[in-house]
């Protein structure tokens, strides 16, 4: 049939069940959203107000679903202000696809200054991706897209790129999608060797440690068996919280796994570098590392492994769970003895205040599907530790890229994908402000994040530093501030401004029901006059 290289791109998109686009229009693009208004019916298009919410959006829809999360921008500046959303969705193991506009054909390579024109824009975005590719012709779109989703649901979890020129985008072609087929997940086999002698290893241990992360998100319940199988002790930190349970018995947070690091014999890292414990705690010879992971190359990233297994996590772990009996049984129960280990544990991190406070009254008023998104400030760092999660996909982190600024944008994508869920932001003053303009597309699209945000009117982290590490020289962190709340309501949002526990858990109680935005602010300082105010928050040791 004659269609438009834009209806092409979105008759694409939907074979492959997308149905929310986060993006922008402009010039290089509006043949695209000519092709969205057509199929409107069909795909929703959330319109933000600057590119990196695009982008923290369609990385969050996708972070709290696990459905492909599409950003659409303009190309050039529009491209490079996304970039920052696309290198957290690197790290973090995400399916977002990254659909940039392109200026015309003739003009590429030439350096001619045509409007949004940078150098070789597509090699820049093959940086930040696992598989990028420029449509020349309306004709190969199909084809393009195809491989994209190919690329997103196979072998390890990363962000893929599709270029598509104006030119592309407006040319009307005939283009044939009688052999279209949906992408599919083609599962690694498993290697027998392999599982036979992971196999081995593990039914010899006398004290074994499970590390899991992203790469274990969609094998929570075959973690739990093999966790219960083995009563092992199963750790999770910034991208693998929730996969156990925090409730069960042998889930912890990885800093826990520091006590028991002397006396493990062999380490089972599952969609995990177990990067903390294997590069700062040290390692002998008797420590045997199994590393599981659906990425051969991740294996060897921080030490050699003793064993590698290259496939699909529940499938190795199925695998390894059908062979145990043959060598093992069941370990008896730890129960007891690691309710012992959590007090412990507990007693340890019990100087985390007012942070501890502040995250159990949000899982206290979150039910167990919730969603926390964390951020760059105290809260946040401190919810790592201390925060529990019970379901997969209900926090959310951004990993090692540490990219301030995220959490809200991010949230907002995270309650588009799950309306009917409570999704809390926790923020700080610093940080909510990289994407302010983003509650004007909240309250627009009736968004209800709950925004916590911890007002110190500083860059309060760096000013710690520079006081205590650098004889205070304090420069560049003071903030000017406006009234949030205020602000909250002159973009239509709700906004509450409190100053005990109490009053912050009944703001989010009101809250939890709103189709608008809430902006909770908690204003933090060593200077607050009312004992029953918050305390400034203390460092995360």
């Amino acid at each position: 049939m004659k269609l438009t290289g834009g209806q092409a791109v979105v008759r694409s998109l939907i074979k492959e069940g997308v149905d929310t686009v986060f993006g922008i229009p402009g010039v290089q693009n509006d043949w695209l959203y000519n092709a969205l208004y057509d199929y409107k019916e069909e795909i929703r298009v959330i319109h933000t107000r600057h590119e990196q919410g695009a982008g923290y959006m369609a990385l969050g829809y996708n972070l709290a679903s696990g459905k492909v999360g599409v950003c659409n921008i303009v190309p050039g500046p529009g491209f490079l202000n996304s970039s920052a959303a696309l290198a957290t969705a690197w790290g973090l193991n995400a399916k977002v696809l990254s659909l940039v506009g392109q200026i015309p054909q003739k003009a590429q390579g030439k350096g001619r200054g045509v409007l949004h024109e940078i150098p070789d824009q597509l090699a820049i975005q093959r940086q930040l991706t696992k598989w990028a590719e420029r449509a020349t012709s309306p004709t190969d779109i199909p084809r393009i897209m195809s491989e994209a989703f190919h690329q997103l649901h196979n072998g390890r979890p990363r962000p893929v790129g599709v270029e598509v020129s104006m030119d592309v985008l407006q040319k009307e072609m005939d283009v044939d999608f009688s052999d279209y087929q949906k992408a599919q997940a083609r599962p690694v086999s498993v290697n027998e060797e392999k599982i036979d002698a992971a196999v081995q290893l593990i039914a010899k241990a006398k004290n074994p440690l499970i590390f899991v992360s992203s790469g274990a998100m969609e094998s929570a319940s075959e973690v739990q068996a093999l966790a219960e199988y083995l009563q092992a002790p199963t750790f999770a930190y910034r991208t693998g919280k929730g996969i156990l349970s925090s409730n069960h018995y042998l889930s912890f947070p990885v800093p826990a796994a520091h006590a028991l690091w002397k006396e493990a014999d062999v380490v089972i890292g599952i969609g995990s570098h177990v990067r903390m414990p294997l590069s700062k705690w040290g390692v002998d010879k008797d420590l045997k590392f199994i590393s599981i992971n659906i990425d051969e190359t991740a294996h060897n990233r921080i030490v050699e492994p003793t064993l590698s297994v290259t496939a699909d996590a529940s499938m190795a772990i199925q695998a390894i769970l059908e062979e145990l009996p043959k060598y093992t049984a069941p370990n008896p129960s730890r129960k007891m003895e690691m309710r012992e280990f959590r007090k412990a544990w507990k007693e340890q991190t019990a100087y985390l205040e007012p942070q501890s406070t502040i995250l159990k009254t949000i899982r206290e008023e979150l039910p167990d599907e919730g969603i926390l998104v964390d951020e760059l400030t105290q809260v946040g760092f401190a919810s790592r530790i201390v925060y529990d999660a019970y379901l997969p996909r209900t926090y959310l982190c951004t990993g090692f890229m540490g990219t301030l600024g995220w959490g809200f944008q991010t949230a907002l994508g995270a309650k588009v994908a799950k309306p009917d869920v409570p999704v809390i932001s926790v923020v700080g003053d610093g940080g909510f402000m990289f994407g302010v303009q983003e509650l004007a597309t909240a309250v627009q699209h009736k968004i209800g994040v709950i925004v916590l945000l911890f007002n110190n009117n500083l860059f309060g982290n760096v000013r710690q530093m520079q006081e205590n590490l650098y004889g205070n020289r304090v420069i560049a962190t003071d903030l000017h501030n406006p009234d949030f709340v205020k602000m909250a309501h002159a973009f239509g949002a709700n906004g509450v401004k409190v100053n005990n526990f109490e009053d912050m858990r009944k703001a989010i109680q009101d809250a939890k029901g709103e189709s608008l935005p809430t902006i909770i602010e908690v204003p933090i300082g060593t200077d607050l006059p009312s004992t029953n105010r918050f305390k400034a928050l203390a460092k995360v040791r």
